[in-house]
């Protein structure tokens, strides 16, 4: 891979991070009056909009696996989000990203064929563990489980994206999937919000969550994915949990303890290696 080529990618990637958790310390504003249910309609009908609008695709969208995969990115766009708000009403931002990560990593580890990798995969790991709740904790028991769900979704999601963005031009497919992830969530986005989904206020908040976390991130890390290979760009996203626990700190007054520093540094360091990785010919594979 080109060194500009490489460079680009990792900004897309870094970019979406960064939207996505600015995204998600908003969203906790709306939980109030809308609960996680509402708060993700409000989310994905938003972006949808946004990308039908930007992207104009064609009623019919490619055929076969090319359509069966935009149906499932669907799908798997409503649990990741459902999944992720319903952890984050329950446990901080840091901590639900942290344990949502396994599905990047689950990516990395499944999809590395060089024995560097996994130490940029070890050291994201480490700091992971070092940012997860200690034994003892009285953290809530659904929220630490629906994070984990959360990243089993992730992971379809980035599979996903990886085949949708190279099997069809544009972010046309994306916005189908966005489209069909809005109608899987209506249900409980309305028993959720009620009536409060017409407060002018709380739309002009659930716009800018939709913007930040969905319509703008999704679109950069489809674009990041057609230049990386899967196992890359998960390694790249162990920079997430970090990201979270500095927006939490910032944005939401969630101290960073000493470990948390540590882990911070742990999974820097885990994404520069990774980038370093990228384009190394086969042939110096160790």
């Amino acid at each position: 891979m080109r060194e500009d080529s490489r460079g680009a990618a990792t900004a897309l990637v870094l970019g979406g991070i960064v939207s996505v958790q600015v995204g998600a310390a908003f969203a906790t504003t709306l939980f109030d009056e809308l609960g996680p249910g509402g708060t993700v309609f409000l989310r994905i009908a938003f972006a949808a909009v946004l990308l039908l609008v930007i992207w104009r695709p064609p009623l019919r969208l490619g055929e076969g696996a090319a359509r069966r995969d935009v149906v499932l990115l669907g799908l798997v766009l409503a649990g990741m989000n459902l999944s992720f708000y319903v952890a984050l009403d329950r446990i901080p931002l840091g901590i639900a990203v942290t344990l949502e990560f396994i599905g990047p990593l689950g990516v990395a580890i499944a999809g590395s064929r060089r024995r560097l990798d996994l130490l940029w995969v070890g050291l994201a790991a480490a700091g992971i563990l070092l940012l997860s709740p200690v034994p003892g904790s009285d953290l809530d028991a659904l929220g630490v489980v629906m994070a984990l769900v959360a990243g089993c979704f992730w992971a379809g999601y980035i599979l996903l994206t990886a085949r949708v963005g190279r099997a069809l031009p544009g972010g046309g497919g994306l916005a189908i999937a966005m489209t069909i992830a809005m109608v899987a969530v209506i249900p409980v986005g309305l028993a959720d919000g009620g009536e409060a989904l017409l407060e002018a206020d709380l739309l002009a908040i659930g716009l800018a969550v939709a913007v930040l976390s969905s319509a703008l991130p999704y679109s950069l890390e489809l674009e990041a994915l057609r230049r990386l290979p899967e196992n890359t760009f998960g390694v790249l996203m162990s920079l997430e949990p970090a990201v979270a626990a500095t927006v939490g700190f910032v944005g939401l007054d969630q101290d960073l303890a000493a470990r948390e520093v540590v882990a911070i540094g742990l999974v820097l360091a885990a994404s520069l290696g990774a980038l370093r990785a990228v384009g190394t010919p086969r042939a110096a594979e160790a």
